[in-house]
């Protein structure tokens, strides 16, 4: 009898999760999205349309389809519970429990953790418990500062001041944040890197590194969005990012796990660490309780070994490094969003889609009506483009974006040898 597995979500990731899954053919594949995504559901036995937060919901489904594993895709639901709810009906969760997915729903909690393990690559930062006490410290800070909710703000939520914001923008964005903890971090000068890595309670076996764009349009500007695609390389690491750098940031995500079982609260699934490479070496970002979208396509497109083996190792506390192997090329990703994302983004746009040869296709918020694929009003669909280098892999990714017609736009420079080019001299420069 086949293993039936439920993923829950409905995005991008999550398309590259049951399709990662789905290349064991001994599993019945099921589902819980908020919206209907039409990639998830070709590959499921069966879907149920209903908030992926509703942890009473999403757990009677499981137990209707007597559901044994489970992989979540997206915080909100760790957030809510749902994790916690199946690992209590016995059903093993590929997803921490609310407790330890904290490292990423409560950004002070993520601080002060990191700063009572004394765990290396903390910014120096400041918890102010009202926008009035925020708006004093920005004031008579002398250098610039992150401002962040200590909430989920969807990868949004950020404004940094000599980049997005000045210090008066800084201020007028700390009054907006009402009703919640704030935290001012130091502004991180560097080069982002993330790396990932399958958790099974104590042994974190890594990811390739990946890059990723958060900026709206060419050139790392405009507002922060979700992500706008991203890029690893053949070696599964980056020449702006030494052995020392690596090995820096691995142990800051080993430190983390240890903390988090030591708080009583142990973690299981996929640790998300967002590091800026600073001329001092990585300074952690932020930790995400999950994969990260658009990065879980460049990776799980990669993944050789069996998803389904890694999820069983994670869930009984064995994984190894044995478990986990990926394949030595480069992946570009590149989201399709639509018009005036992610301000104003206009949703009901048809979209017809073109020859993509040498890339996958991931559908995120699109539905299809009659057949014909529509806009809504998030990221549409992303095209991996898989190659030998980074060239081959973003000419494969740009050339399916570009035969998709609509009214959807793409960033056209990631995963050019321009953009990369101009990540290396950065570093250089901040190295001297």
């Amino acid at each position: 009898m086949n293993m039936r597995i439920l993923v829950v979500g409905g995005g991008g990731r999550e398309h590259a999760i049951t399709l990662a899954l789905s290349k064991n053919t001994k599993t019945d594949l099921y589902c819980v999205m908020g919206k209907k995504n039409p990639g998830i559901a070709k590959l499921c036995r069966e879907v149920l349309i209903h908030p992926e937060t509703d942890a009473e919901i999403v757990l009677a489904f499981a137990k209707q389809h007597n559901i044994e594993y489970a992989v979540v895709g997206p915080e909100a639901p760790l957030a809510a519970g749902v994790s916690d709810a199946l690992t209590a009906a016995g059903i093993g969760c590929v997803g921490p429990s609310q407790a330890a997915a904290r490292i990423e729903t409560d950004k002070g909690f993520c601080r002060s953790l990191m700063q009572k393990h004394g765990i290396a690559g903390c910014p120096a930062y400041k918890l102010c418990r009202t926008p009035e006490e925020a708006a004093e410290y920005i004031r008579s800070y002398p250098g610039d500062l992150a401002v962040k909710p200590t909430g989920l703000t969807g990868g949004k939520g950020v404004k940094v001041m000599g980049e997005q914001v000045d210090r008066e923008g800084a201020v007028a964005y700390a009054m907006t944040l009402k009703d919640q903890t704030i935290i001012l971090e130091e502004r991180l000068l560097g080069e982002e890197f993330t790396l990932m890595a399958f958790v099974d309670g104590k042994t974190l076996v890594p990811m390739p590194l990946v890059q990723d764009h958060k900026r709206a349009f060419e050139g790392d500007i405009g507002p922060n969005t979700g992500g706008m695609g991203s890029y690893t390389l053949a070696d599964h690491t980056f020449p702006f990012v030494t052995d020392a750098d690596y090995q820096a940031a691995f142990a800051i995500m080993q430190a983390t796990v240890a903390a988090l079982a030591k708080e009583g609260c142990p973690y299981k699934g996929v640790l998300y660490g967002q590091f800026m490479n600073t001329a001092e070496g990585p300074k952690v970002i932020e930790f995400n309780a999950r994969f990260g979208d658009p990065e879980a396509m460049n990776v799980l497109t990669l993944l050789d070994s069996d998803f389904v083996t890694i999820a069983e190792h994670i869930v009984s506390g064995t994984l190894t490094p044995a478990d986990v192997s990926f394949r030595k090329q480069a992946t570009v990703c590149k989201y399709l969003v639509p018009k005036d994302y992610p301000e104003h983004p206009h949703a009901g746009d048809p979209i017809t889609l073109g020859p993509h040869e040498n890339t996958i296709l991931y559908y995120a918020n699109v539905i299809e009506e009659a057949g014909i694929l529509k806009t809504q009003t998030s990221r549409t669909m992303a095209f991996v483009g898989v190659g030998a280098t980074l060239t081959e892999a973003e000419e494969a990714a740009e050339s399916a974006c570009r035969n998709v017609s609509g009214n959807v736009r793409h960033r056209t420079d990631i995963g050019t040898e321009a953009l990369f080019a101009k990540r290396i001299s950065h570093m250089k420069e901040l190295r001297g």
